[in-house]
């Protein structure tokens, strides 16, 4: 067995920290390791310990000084969108018309999928992430295409094609039974393929009829290990759009409740204006808010309450996602940076060790698959990035002035982009570093 011991500073997460002197919720260490073999880790701690327990036969990588830390994760991404990330002027419901239905039906067009693939998971790679939530087009060759590739690298990825038959182009509509059928194929052919796991995706309530959403729902019944993601509570209009479409429920949570998706692994994008009985199901069904700082803001949706949702009687499971491409950055470094000012313009501050919780264990815990990723814990996948806080002119001028980690973590996350991501390893392997020199 081949072992690989990783030397630098190690972070990783236990808990929520509370405030930012709490220390009990993380694991820090100046000289730390992490030993791999096989694509998981062995151990992590101090360097001294962990070296003598790799023993003479262990290949050493040596990233001191930098910061070795979980891959991040992001929850909620659109593959399909990366040709319209920042196209201008547009709230959400004439960006889907002009920009993203266009877009999407080029996925009909297998190779065209396979290439946007590549280099979407290829910008993962640089930014650090290693594990993503995504919806692919409503092509099933579309998300054939993003499993390949993503089996291809021994990623983590939850994903799946949306399923949506009207209030869109016709280029990009499906049936209520060729979403189901296309769906049941895809999760026989790739749930479980790897590091694959298959999610149901109706869109949206509004481009889903109430046929179609019956046929979620049975998918759900099928496979209720399965994850269910789709939207929610946006934008003010789709809010009510949504509701002349479904006349009779009580709030569009309520649509979802109907159709028995809401649950443990359902991941509803957005959630920002929420009564506070939809909030309760939300909370009642263990189903998560994905917060999406850069597009709620680029597209002018509103600011999600994250401290309010997180403090309630009943408090909601949140995680963070990038939403490319409504969402403005591929980096959960800038992220956390717009996730920052959106609490803050609320009152609030999350400190910097809740914003690196969030975006590894947090997000982890989100998504179900905390036992797998998003800490340094031995048995876990040995999806790991390496943080450099110098990479930069600026940030090497910065840090003349920091004095502790809690200012480096602040100071990446504040101004850090994939520049400061020196290397990411996958299942073990060297991702990063690989990419490169594929692309030189």
């Amino acid at each position: 067995m081949t072992t690989t011991l990783l030397r630098g500073r190690t972070l990783s997460f236990l808990r929520w920290p509370e405030t930012i002197d709490d220390r009990s919720a993380y694991v820090y260490e100046e000289d730390g390791a992490v030993l791999v073999a096989n694509g998981k880790i062995v151990a992590s701690g101090p360097y001294a310990e962990i070296s003598a327990r790799a023993g003479s036969g262990a290949r050493v990588i040596d990233h001191r000084p930098h910061l070795l830390l979980p891959g991040f994760i992001d929850a909620h991404v659109h593959m399909p969108q990366m040709q319209i990330i920042a196209s201008y002027g547009a709230e959400l419901l004439d960006w889907l018309n002009t920009y993203t239905f266009p877009e999407e039906s080029k996925f009909e067009n297998a190779q065209h999928g396979r290439r946007i693939s590549r280099l979407f998971l290829d910008e993962m790679i640089r930014q650090g992430t290693t594990t993503v939530a995504a919806y692919c087009s409503v092509h099933k060759q579309s998300a054939e295409a993003f499993f390949a590739e993503a089996y291809d690298r021994d990623m983590l990825v939850i994903a799946g094609k949306v399923m949506m038959d009207r209030n869109a182009l016709e280029a990009v509509h499906d049936t209520p039974q060729s979403s189901y059928d296309d769906t049941k194929a895809l999760i026989a052919a790739w749930h479980g393929k790897g590091r694959g796991l298959y999610a149901i995706t109706p869109r949206f309530a509004i481009t889903s009829t109430p046929e179609q959403l019956e046929m979620a729902q049975a998918l759900a019944r099928e496979h209720p290990d399965l994850h269910i993601q789709t939207h929610l509570s946006e934008n003010h209009a789709e809010i009510a759009f949504t509701q002349e479409l479904y006349p009779w429920s009580k709030d569009y949570t309520h649509i979802y409740e109907h159709y028995g998706l809401m649950g443990h692994k359902t991941l509803l994008g957005h959630c920002i204006h929420l009564s506070e009985r939809e909030a309760d199901a939300l909370s009642d069904a263990g189903a998560v808010a994905v917060f999406c700082p850069t597009s709620n803001l680029f597209l002018g949706s509103g600011l999600f309450d994250y401290q309010r949702y997180r403090s309630r009687e009943k408090p909601l499971r949140i995680s963070t996602a990038t939403d490319v491409g409504g969402g403005t950055n591929y980096s959960m470094l800038r992220t956390m940076d717009e996730a920052y000012k959106v609490i803050a313009l609320q009152g609030e501050k999350l400190n910097p060790f809740q914003s690196f919780w969030q975006l590894t264990r947090g997000n982890a815990e989100a998504l179900s698959v905390s036992d797998r990723v998003g800490t340094l814990e031995a048995g876990t996948d040995a999806d790991i990035v390496v943080l450099d806080s110098q990479a930069t002119p600026l940030l090497q001028l910065r840090s003349e002035r920091i004095n502790s980690l809690a200012e480096e973590l602040f100071l990446l996350q504040t101004v850090g982009d994939d520049r400061v991501v020196r290397e990411v390893y996958v299942a073990g392997k060297p991702a990063k570093s690989e990419l490169l020199v594929a692309n030189s």
